[in-house]
């Protein structure tokens, strides 16, 4: 009857402690999901988002510059013409007579480091729109960025360069050298590019699932 009794308080005991384990393992689950909410809490990660827009706008850049290198023998230039044309604006005149590979491997870089810089503005433009939801539309992006890229274009072109770079170096190069539809559509498919990475740099908070046993 001793035995019959300590089995049955060891099965009481296994049975409570399957119930401890049990409310530990809810209340974990609680607390972890209430300081996850807590941590996301509607919060707009700016830090975050210029961040990964930075990274995001060399991609846009690289796809925008493949454009340029395209659209040069449509003009009836070089493929890198446009990018030496570009370099007008750090080198003046003289960059149209540059030969180097190298001089033009640098206007390259340069081209990037500047739509890296864009990028991390149309990011930061689309994650505020977008409440930086992975759901959030592609064609609603697409239309969205259309309109930055046109107005980027306008903006560099037309309100910073026709003014800027004659004050300068005492020529307006780039604007009057670079045709206004190969300027413009390059802007555009930079910005497009970034619509369509812009899953890539959307935050998404860690949650850590535990299951009861």
């Amino acid at each position: 009857m001793a035995t019959t009794q300590m089995s049955s308080d060891l099965e009481a005991k296994k049975a409570r402690l399957a119930e401890l384990k049990a409310e530990v393992a809810q209340l974990e689950a609680e607390i972890s999901g209430a300081e996850s909410d807590r941590f996301r809490g509607g919060t707009y990660y700016t830090a975050y988002y210029a961040t990964t827009g930075f990274f995001l706008g060399m991609i846009g850049a690289a796809t925008s510059l493949l454009v340029n290198i395209i659209g040069a023998p449509l003009a009836g230039h070089p493929p890198l013409k446009l990018i030496q044309v570009y370099l007008t604006f750090p080198l003046g005149e003289k960059a149209l007579e540059l030969e180097s590979g190298l001089a033009l491997t640098i206007g390259c870089c340069l081209y990037i480091a500047t739509g890296m810089l864009f990028g991390m503005i149309i990011h930061l433009i689309l994650t505020r729109l977008g409440h930086g939801r992975l759901d959030y539309p592609l064609r609603q992006r697409l239309i969205i960025t259309t309109g930055l890229g046109i107005a980027l274009w306008l903006i560099n072109y037309y309100g910073i360069l026709s003014w800027l770079q004659p004050l300068l170096f005492g020529g307006n190069w780039i604007v009057e050298q670079i045709p206004w539809w190969v300027a413009m559509g390059t802007h555009v498919v930079f910005a497009w590019t970034m619509a369509f990475v812009y899953p890539l740099g959307v935050y998404r908070p860690y949650r850590q699932t535990q299951e009861a046993s």
